[in-house]
């Protein structure tokens, strides 16, 4: 008896998951038949709703890991939402604390709301478990984004698979009003002028084809595509394309700091290690980049996350073992996923290793079954226009 070897999945941003594909809650109406601002067939939370509804502050305050903060955003739009369309809509004051404070500073969702030159008043806390902790002291409602609790939403025959509409219709629903944003809810990023990107533009990078690789994962022995693997990937994409191609290999933090670094280079491969540089750096430098793929961590969800001013940016691919790729991601059309058949059936399950305390099989759960030439392919017709 043979056995096949594990495959990869490619998923692209743009797919869309019928509810029939993957487990999933019901969303209680049919959302797309409904106006913004009608009451849905579903009670309100009351105790949550006589909260915010008396906020005059709202605080966003995302202390945690920097995916589970950017991911978590879209409690915070939809909260900013409920409040911009009341009919007693009063001006409210928001801010944001931590350490991606900047980062969210960057998105739309502190120029949401009108500022005032009221006192503060009653304070609306939004956050992470730590963020909650170290802040919610003074606040007089707190909203606590937590990843494991929103489910899988489906409605008008659609699974909202990602974990930014998760977080939007778990809110929607407490509130007991169709908001109204639409998918994808997750607030961008816009990048801003930064030393890096004109220093690297001046010695001809972002010219042509310029592919950036993650490497940075909190869990190595878990996560990891490995630096070597991208620069095979980055080899195979010039031949396919009889182009020159670039390669930033960006790691995370590093003993001694931020570190650039050149690496060997040869007529149609060049590359440079970046390790350790700040986010915000990275958020204003990925959008330059033709494409970036990156394993399951917080900087691939910024680097789908990180818009030009007009909107523009590059394809991003998440490469995902062990956790599913359709829930960790941005939801946005160009956001796409790789998936090893275990990150694929915690997809179909909506489950979670950690959660669910589930132990993948040796040989189901590894990086290194997305060959290289297989990935290099993917990224050149991406590249080309076309998505699988």
């Amino acid at each position: 008896m043979t056995t096949t070897a594990p495959t990869a999945h490619f998923r692209p941003g743009t797919h869309v998951t019928g509810e029939h594909e993957v487990h999933s809650t019901p969303l209680g109406y049919d959302r797309a038949t409904l106006p913004a601002g009608a009451l849905l067939p579903l009670p309100a939370s009351d105790a949550l709703v006589e909260g915010v509804s008396h906020a005059t502050t709202v605080e966003l305050a995302f202390h945690g890991k920097l995916g589970d903060s950017l991911l978590a955003l879209s409690a915070a739009r939809a909260a900013l939402d409920w409040l911009a369309q009341r009919m007693d809509a009063v001006p409210v004051n928001v801010r944001a604390s931590g350490p991606h404070a900047d980062l969210v500073r960057r998105t739309s969702l502190l120029a949401q709301a009108v500022p005032s030159t009221a006192p503060e008043g009653s304070r609306l806390l939004i956050g992470d478990r730590a963020g909650i902790a170290a802040r919610g002291a003074e606040a007089a409602t707190s909203l606590v984004c937590d990843p494991a609790a929103p489910p899988c939403w489906s409605a008008d025959g659609i699974a909202h698979t990602s974990l930014p509409n998760r977080y939007y219709l778990a809110l929607e629903r407490r509130l007991g009003v169709r908001l109204p944003t639409d998918p994808p809810f997750t607030p961008q990023l816009v990048a801003r002028p930064n030393w890096l990107v004109r220093r690297l533009r001046a010695t001809g990078w972002f010219e042509g084809i310029t592919l950036a690789a993650i490497t940075a994962t909190s869990r190595p022995d878990l996560k990891d595509y490995t630096a070597q693997r991208y620069i095979e990937v980055a080899q195979l994409l010039a031949q396919i394309l009889n182009a020159q191609v670039r390669l930033l290999l960006i790691g995370g933090h590093h003993a001694s700091g931020s570190r650039i670094t050149a690496a060997d280079a040869n007529a149609q491969l060049q590359s440079l290690r970046l390790d350790g540089l700040p986010v915000n750096d990275l958020a204003d430098l990925l959008p330059h980049c033709s494409l970036v793929i990156g394993n399951d961590t917080g900087l691939t969800h910024l680097a789908a996350l990180s818009r030009g001013e007009t909107g523009e940016g590059p394809h991003v691919i998440g490469l995902h073992a062990r956790h599913s790729h359709s829930k960790w991601n941005t939801g946005l059309p160009h956001h796409h996923a790789v998936s090893t058949v275990f990150a694929h059936q915690m997809h179909q399950g909506d489950l979670c290793p950690v959660r669910d305390a589930l132990t993948p099989t040796d040989d189901d759960c590894h990086l290194d079954a997305v060959a290289p030439a297989w990935l290099a392919s993917i990224c050149a017709e991406l590249l080309l226009g076309g998505v699988r």
